[in-house]
């Protein structure tokens, strides 16, 4: 029996292969663009994929059926997902930073005027308000399914859970059609870049908290999860509540106020 009520993770080998699987698809990804073929990019996707995978079975294992994630455990658990959550707030402050910096002073490259002359960018109350609704609507149903298991209702958590599952997936659908309609690219000067890097890693961290919620469903429908113990899904629902967040700031930037 050990004196203290802190888990001592035992030895695991997906920290190492996971870091070598995620390292082969940069580098994949600069053989395809001198190039070559993207095998190496997909062969680090799917490895990636595999390893997370038995990564996450150990610790819902440790967690669930082993119980190891005591009170003190999940709160320190609590502030790894919150720092987690500010380095990504920091990441897209860079992107932010990025497009005032460019907007607020033009330069004279691209006509003194911002958007540059030549840009047309996008509608600001069509297809991006519509994402917006699809994504607060998101927000609303996953705190339905929070306090739905916070009071032990299980068939409504779920219901709460899919819907915001279906907004997520719909979101990027929508995303998806905005950027085939667009009339400029990543390469047209420095709105197309600010615009389709903030944006675009924006929709994959959608894309990443969908991926966390579906999860959290497949977990939920296996009774994982009471009112005293759903720290997984807990963790989900900050970062997707962080993703709505910032979703509000590139609406009111970039596409109502920088258009």
């Amino acid at each position: 029996m050990q004196g203290h009520p802190f888990h001592l993770v035992e030895y695991s080998p997906w920290p190492l292969l996971n870091s070598f699987a995620i390292l082969a698809m940069p580098v994949g990804l600069i053989f395809f663009l001198r190039g070559g073929s993207m095998n190496l990019i997909f062969l680090g996707l799917v490895a990636t994929t595999l390893i997370s995978y038995m990564w996450w079975r150990d610790v819902v294992r440790e967690s669930t059926f082993q119980g190891f994630h005591s009170s003190y455990v999940v709160k320190g658990l609590s502030v790894g997902v919150f720092l987690f959550i500010v380095s990504e707030v920091c990441f897209f402050f860079g992107f932010f930073w990025a497009y005032f910096h460019s907007s607020l002073a033009p330069s004279v490259e691209i006509g003194a005027t911002w958007p540059p002359q030549g840009i047309t960018p996008l509608a600001t109350f069509q297809v991006p308000l519509l994402n917006t609704s699809v994504l607060l609507l998101s927000g609303v149903s996953i705190t339905w399914a929070h306090h739905s298991i916070e009071e032990s209702d299980h068939p409504s958590a779920l219901q709460g859970l899919f819907t915001t599952l279906v907004l997520g997936f719909y979101f990027l659908w929508l995303q998806y059609g905005e950027y085939c309609e667009t009339a400029f690219s990543i390469a047209d000067s420095v709105y197309g870049t600010t615009f389709f890097l903030a944006t675009g890693f924006h929709g994959m961290h959608v894309l990443v908290g969908a991926t966390f919620l579906s999860v959290c469903f497949l977990r939920l429908m296996n009774m994982h999860f009471d009112k005293k113990h759903h720290l997984g899904f807990l963790a989900a629902a900050w970062y997707w509540h962080f993703v709505d967040v910032v979703w509000l700031f590139l609406y009111i930037s970039i596409y109502w106020w920088g258009s």
